[in-house]
């Protein structure tokens, strides 16, 4: 018997390490994707890379076409309606020679200056994590943006229950979707324009209404009007805004520090502070996007160190936003890798 099963072996031999080699193989050549897609500092791929300094080019277009001005404006971009209002900007679906675009303009002059900071941000820091820009008519304080049918990513829980999209409801495209929320993060923190500062995130509503979600499920930043500078090196620091903040959300350093001892709010006496405020908040954006889907709360198990650690009482303790993204890259790598080698064995 012992004979027999030895030759019975010998004889499957080959073609069990066949196998093997197969498998391995197999999850080499995923992990080689998705560390292409990943693996790397350089954010992910959109439509307009490729596209010279001023152009730009929407998934549709087959050539790269400068920036639309005033009289292209004007003539060629017909305004369908209003979907969205601010206290800075007016923002409006409109189609430009039969591409949907959005069309923002000023509300009131009393914010120009926010309005005008949001432009010399989104033309310096076109990236594919930054809202396409298509055209600017100065003059009339209007611009014109590429134009993303699933809105703010307010919106994400809804897009994913339609039954179109339901596929996508999944932990991967979730993660994904976290993982290009810190890239943009990263992105601003060390910018061609200085490190900048997301002041307009004084809560969870306020701070998923600044992106987009895209058609083939990424994210771009949009809003850009309150993005000011840090520089340590200059004792630059920031405040965002001139009232007091509140709650849980905003980061320990943006309340108020004197109001145990009774004192008022006071503007001059409010201490300034710096990007660590984005990092407090990513825990709390990222619990949104992950949602319900299956496999949701493996992530968060995954994450909870880096997590901990974004939620330091002292700024100066939180890990910087590229070290967040390369525990998340990691997180999703890892799981990826196990989910494969898992459905392998089946």
């Amino acid at each position: 018997m012992g004979r027999n099963s030895s030759r019975t072996l010998s004889h499957h031999t080959p073609v069990f390490l066949a196998c093997c080699v197969a498998l391995l193989l197999s999850n080499a050549v995923i992990y080689l994707y998705l560390d292409s897609i990943y693996g790397s500092d350089r954010p992910p791929v959109s439509s307009h890379t490729g596209c010279a300094a001023q152009h730009f080019k929407m998934a549709t277009m087959k050539n790269c076409t400068p920036w639309l001005q005033c009289s292209q404006i004007t003539d060629r971009v017909r305004t369908l309606k209003l979907i969205g209002q601010g206290a800075v900007k007016k923002v409006y679906l409109a189609e430009w020679t039969g591409q949907k675009v959005a069309v923002s303009r000023l509300s009131s002059a009393d914010y120009l200056e926010d309005f005008l900071h949001g432009l010399s941000m989104l033309e310096a820091l076109q990236s594919p994590l930054v809202v396409q820009l298509v055209g600017v008519c100065l003059k009339d304080s209007v611009v014109v943006t590429e134009h993303h049918p699933f809105g703010s990513l307010l919106n994400l829980n809804g897009v994913l229950e339609q039954e179109q999209h339901q596929k996508r409801n999944t932990w991967q495209t979730r993660l994904r979707l976290a993982l290009d929320y810190v890239s943009v993060l990263d992105y601003l923190h060390n910018s061609p324009v200085g490190r900048r500062v997301m002041c307009d995130s004084n809560s969870l509503e306020k701070t998923l209404s600044q992106f987009l979600l895209t058609s083939d499920f990424h994210v771009v930043v949009n809003d850009m009007d309150a993005l000011p500078e840090v520089d340590p090196s200059r004792d630059l620091f920031v405040k965002c805004g001139h009232r007091e903040l509140t709650g849980d959300f905003v980061a320990p350093e943006q309340l108020w520090p004197f109001g145990r001892k009774g004192e008022p709010f006071s503007d001059d006496d409010m201490p300034a502070y710096d990007e660590r405020t984005d990092i407090w908040k990513i825990p709390d954006v990222t619990h949104f996007l992950m949602g319900r889907a299956p496999g949701g709360d493996l992530v968060r198990f995954h994450l909870f160190q880096i997590h901990e650690a974004c939620k330091k009482t002292d700024p100066k303790l939180r890990p910087s936003a590229v070290d967040v993204l390369k525990i998340y890259r990691s997180v999703y790598d890892s799981m990826v890798r196990e989910d494969s080698g898992f459905r392998d064995m089946l």
